[in-house]
């Protein structure tokens, strides 16, 4: 068994049909010879796409050896026992040079028939959006698929749809099933269930390099989407500096806003569970590892104990698991 300490991981960087620029401008990741990063996956169990720690000792272990090696002592005791050893989060940068398609997302029991994977329930906190910058969350009105389908048949299915403006740090919690799409320029720290599972409906009659429309995913989204319109459009937080001020709390993942202007400590008596930070400002150390903005560190379960000391200040999405 490895000794553990909070974890860092390398970027695994994502040319998309709607990708930009602020991936390397403004979290200062630079992407290689790729055109463009649509997403930068941080932290991913995915098979195909397993992050690789980038700092100490275990430098260059993949996550899921990781969790074969270490079990309960990486993810926690009923984690490990829940999820044995897939990594069940999927924390993601996103950066929309273009509106993303509109798309649905299956929910836990469609994607296990359909694809023997989880669904994707997901939450969007803004890390920067450009003036003017919009989403797409959910339908105006409650609907039904027939009126959904005519909406679509006639070409008015954006006319169903709820925009809205969109401004730096908000956030949105998007149950799976929920209609909709990030719009272009929004940056975006997304963390999400571990799945790939996502069904286009529209995609603004779009082609790719070869000239070619991207594939839709019209009937398959049916049986996925929640026609109601949604109870709840953006999650509204507490800013509270030095304490944990609740963002979400959903049987997929909880996640919490940290400011910090002082040393913490952080105490775990009861949570059984790692925790993932996402710096969303600022920058500091965790148990003595660096983290900026942009930066993503996973902090193993076993570790009951530790401090984190910002640089000034430091705001951090906590994330984890109550099961």
């Amino acid at each position: 068994m490895s000794q553990l300490y909070p974890l860092k991981f390398n970027p695994i960087f994502k040319e998309k049909l709607w990708g930009g620029q602020k991936i390397k401008t403004i979290l200062g990741k630079e992407f290689g010879d790729l055109d463009n990063c649509g997403e930068t996956w941080e932290l991913s169990g995915v098979p195909g796409n397993i992050s690789e720690v980038a700092n100490g000792a275990l430098k260059g272990k993949q996550l899921t050896d990781l969790i074969v090696e270490n079990n309960a002592e990486l993810v926690g005791d009923s984690i490990y026992q829940h999820f044995e050893n897939e990594f069940p989060l999927l924390i993601k940068f996103i950066d929309a040079g273009q509106d993303l398609s509109v798309q649905v997302h299956p929910d836990d029991e469609l994607a296990q028939k359909r694809h023997a994977c989880p669904g994707k329930t997901e939450m969007w906190y803004i890390m920067q959006a450009d003036e003017g910058a919009s989403l797409i969350n959910g339908f105006v009105k409650d609907t039904n698929r027939e009126e959904y389908q005519e909406y679509f048949n006639n070409g008015k299915i954006m006319d169903l749809l709820h925009s809205q403006k969109v401004e730096t740090g908000e956030v949105y919690y998007l149950p799976a099933g929920r209609v909709h799409t990030i719009g272009k320029g929004l940056m975006i720290a997304e963390i999400q269930q571990t799945s790939d599972i996502t069904y286009r409906i529209y995609d603004f009659d779009r082609v790719d390099k070869d000239g070619k429309q991207r594939e839709l995913h019209v009937e398959e989204a049916l049986d996925a989407i929640d026609f109601s319109k949604p109870e709840q459009l953006k999650s509204e937080y507490e800013t509270v500096l030095n304490q944990a001020n609740t963002i979400v709390s959903s049987p997929y993942f909880s996640t919490n806003m940290l400011i910090l202007d002082q040393r913490k400590t952080m105490k775990r008596s009861e949570l059984d569970c790692f925790k993932i930070y996402i710096a969303v400002g600022g920058s500091g150390k965790i148990e003595g590892v660096p983290i900026k903005f942009g930066e993503v560190v996973l902090v193993p379960a076993c570790m009951k104990e530790y401090t984190i000391e910002p640089d000034g200040e430091l705001e951090l999405l906590e994330t984890y698991i109550e099961l």
